[in-house]
This record gives structure tokens, C-alpha cells and sequence, in this order.
């Protein structure tokens, strides 16, 4: 397997936090070859948006939320020199993330233990919790 990783970022400062760690351990994680993929996942809109809004606004609105959400980390690794692909994808958060570092072939995920996600105040967040469920992946959890 490639040395790559998976860094999931939903804009909270707890995902940044893991973009920072990802910068001052890089070695840790593979140096300079390391292969680096920034995911962002956006929640669907229900099903009754679409009655007043069009699809290309919704991809849109997605889109610009995605970007919205990954600036901050891509700074982060930019200072750092660091290269790396960003990634905009709508679906249920666990079920993306486990996905998606199966198809980019990713050795690691590194994420946050809690984000943004609906229920505030979790020692371990439920995203983190699922994703270690669903994926025979190595997943390092940054506090």
C-alpha cells in the first residue's frame, strides 16, 4: 500500500487541529512522498429543496460550502509546502469517508475526534466512531 492519507476536514477547528498535526509530523506519516487527500462531506438536502430549488444550484451550493470548508487546512498545508488533492463529496459522512480512502488506496486516515457534526459535546464523535466501524484501515484520531 501507498503511503497516503486521508484527511477528512469539515471546517471545525478540531479538523484543522489534525492538518496542523499532519504538518508537524509529516515525516511520522511518510515525508515528503507522502500522497495527502483533503475530503470534505457535504449532507444531502432533503429530498423537499429540490422542489424549490435546481439540482445545478444544489451542487453549487454544495460546492461552495466544500471550498468554504476546506480553506483554512489548505492553508495550513500550503505554508507547509505540503502537496495534496481536495476532495467535495455529498453523502453520509462515515460511509464517504471509509469509502473513499479505500478507493484512493489510502494506508491511514487521520481526523478529528469531534467536528461539526449534530450532536456537540461527545467525548468521541459518532463520524469518528463509524468510520473506525466500517473500515479495516488504520484510523489515528487527533484530539
Amino acid at each position: 500500500m501507498k503511503n497516503s492519507v486521508l484527511v477528512p476536514i469539515d471546517g471545525s477547528e478540531n479538523s484543522l487541529r489534525v492538518a496542523r498535526r499532519l504538518v508537524d509530523r509529516v515525516d511520522a506519516y511518510g515525508g515528503a512522498n507522502l500522497e495527502v487527500h483533503l475530503l470534505n462531506v457535504q449532507h444531502p438536502f432533503s429530498a423537499n429543496v429540490s422542489t424549490f430549488i435546481s439540482q445545478d444550484q444544489i451542487r453549487k451550493a454544495h460546492q461552495d460550502e466544500g471550498v468554504k470548508a476546506l480553506v483554512a487546512a489548505r492553508e495550513v498545508l500550503d505554508k507547509a509546502g505540503l502537496k495534496y488533492e481536495t476532495h467535495i463529496v455529498v453523502g453520509d459522512a462515515p460511509e464517504v469517508i471509509a469509502q473513499y480512502a479505500r478507493e484512493k488506496g489510502c494506508s491511514q486516515i487521520l481526523m478529528g475526534t469531534r467536528g461539526l457534526g449534530r450532536v456537540a459535546g461527545l467525548l468521541l464523535g459518532s463520524v469518528a466512531q463509524k468510520v473506525i466501524q466500517l473500515t479495516d484501515i488504520p484510523v489515528s484520531l487527533i484530539k
